[in-house]
């Protein structure tokens, strides 16, 4: 992850010990968690996956709406089970909410999300002539969207940049001390200012699986960490 144009570093809201080597430029911090998940074999971000064997805006807005509250694993099988059944928007807008949940279980909260999608199918159908909108504003209009989803949408589904804060973004980058928020919403307000718009959706597809295999909510694994040697540790009480 290079540039030619000069690098922008990171912005750090905590104090620093003397001996702490300042943080990274963001080309530098994301290039070196991306080899660090590669060389320990890190799977992909379910909706990566899924958008991988489903291309396009629609396997993502499915599958991120799914995933929410809801392991990685569950995320897979229920995302393969239901477009496999409903391929399209308009397949899907065809199904029952029964139909939807059988494909959706076990998946958290399925009956209220198999709703939500027969609603957003139909609404897409309706409003938008059977296209997935593409603009952040749109995408929130429809039911049960919010901003983690239309944000995922937008850079995963139509490589619009655009960055996906959830609780491992969240986390690792107040943990680090790069941000100092209370809330998702708060980080993702920061990041936009701080890191380059090329890199808005490697935000999401770097963390996410650092979050899960390294830099994890309890006891994160600094020892093999690549960031080590100038991260603060905010928060951390135990780790190995």
């Amino acid at each position: 992850m290079t540039s030619s144009r000069k690098k922008k570093s990171l912005t750090t809201q905590t104090t620093r010990t003397n001996n702490q080597p300042p943080p990274p430029s963001w080309e530098t911090f994301l290039a070196e968690i991306s080899r660090h998940i590669h060389g320990c074999g890190a799977p992909a971000p379910a909706v990566d996956t899924i958008h991988r064997r489903w291309p396009g805006p629609y396997s993502v807005l499915v599958s991120t709406l799914i995933s929410l509250r809801t392991k990685d694993s569950v995320t897979l099988q229920s995302s393969a089970r239901l477009l496999e059944q409903a391929p399209t928007l308009e397949d899907l807008a065809a199904l029952d909410t029964e139909q939807i949940s059988q494909a959706l279980y076990p998946a958290g909260f399925y009956r209220r999300k198999s709703q939500q999608l027969a609603q957003i199918a139909r609404y897409i159908m309706d409003h938008h002539h059977g296209r997935i909108p593409d603009t952040r504003e749109t995408l929130l209009a429809l039911p049960g969207v919010g901003i983690k989803t239309a944000n995922l949408v937008l850079g995963i589904g139509f490589s619009i940049p655009a960055i996906c804060v959830d609780i491992h973004v969240h986390r690792i980058v107040n943990r680090c001390g790069l941000v100092s928020t209370s809330s998702p919403e708060e980080t993702l307000s920061v990041l936009e200012k701080t890191v380059p718009r090329d890199h808005w959706i490697d935000v999401n597809q770097i963390l996410v699986p650092f979050g899960q295999t390294t830099c994890s909510p309890v006891s994160p694994r600094c020892s093999t960490c690549p960031l080590a040697d100038w991260c603060p540790r905010t928060g951390v009480t135990n780790s190995r």
